[in-house]
């Protein structure tokens, strides 16, 4: 398995979202765990340029996909690293 282009930290600040370690585990922390059934970029916290960001990215298979998934894990299963 390979590391992803892209850290964590990066696709918050892309999101424009907080990029440190507490503004991602917060976020984390306060939009986990995600219902199963509901895909990532359907979750009502996102504004609509961040949710069409996270479909493209997905649908394209770009370089953002696989730390997009890693978002989604955690999400689904809140942080515990």
């Amino acid at each position: 398995m390979h590391t992803p282009i892209h850290p964590l930290s990066s696709l918050f600040k892309q999101l424009g979202l907080p990029d440190d370690a507490q503004g991602i585990d917060q976020f984390i922390t306060s939009h986990s765990p995600l219902k199963p059934e509901l895909h990532l970029a359907d979750a009502f916290f996102w504004s609509e340029g961040q949710r069409q960001m996270l479909r493209d990215e997905l649908l394209e298979d770009a370089d953002w996909a696989e730390v997009i998934d890693q978002l989604d894990v955690l999400l689904r299963k809140g942080r515990s690293e």
